[in-house]
């Protein structure tokens, strides 16, 4: 038996959708999954293929109707028949893993890029602070010479050692 099905809402991409479908497909051990997030009259939608025998279908589409991802927003949920191929669950996990993969890698490089600006503007502060330093520290020196002086001669005066 074979079922498509579209999942709409103003929130139901980037909230963990598909993996989430994909937990529930394994866990019902349907050999033949898909999920996919699409754009419709520019409405956020995952739309999902499944086939399996008949029970494993009827319960994949229970736990649709009763389940979602904490931080989906869902608006309607159609349930559709299906004609031609669904791809196998184990193609479709590493087509998956692939585009995440994707994801984490432009995420770290725009975190590298940025981490390259933070270095370059604490090399800009630290010069700013050593500067800073040499600026003041020669007085202090002086003030600081003074004082220890002027102590020796109070010591003095009053007998100490």
């Amino acid at each position: 038996m074979k079922l498509k099905i579209k999942i709409t809402g103003p929130n139901v991409h980037e909230v963990g959708y598909r993996t989430f479908l994909m937990g529930a497909a394994l866990s019902l051990e349907i050999e033949r999954f898909t999920a996919f997030n699409r754009r419709e009259d520019g409405k956020q939608a995952v739309v999902s293929t499944v086939e399996g025998s008949e029970e494993q279908v009827a319960a994949f589409k229970e736990f649709v109707q009763n389940n979602r991802p904490e931080l989906a927003e869902v608006s309607d949920t159609a349930f559709l028949d299906l004609e031609g191929n669904v791809m196998r669950i184990e193609a479709y996990s590493l087509l998956n893993t692939n585009e995440q993969l994707n994801k984490g890698i432009n995420a770290i490089l725009r975190m590298d890029g940025k981490m390259e600006q933070m270095l370059n503007k604490q090399d800009r502060t630290i010069e700013e602070i050593k500067g800073l330093r040499e600026d003041i520290q020669p007085g202090f020196a002086i003030q600081f010479r003074q004082m220890q002086a002027d102590i020796r001669a109070i010591k003095e005066r009053l007998g100490m050692p």
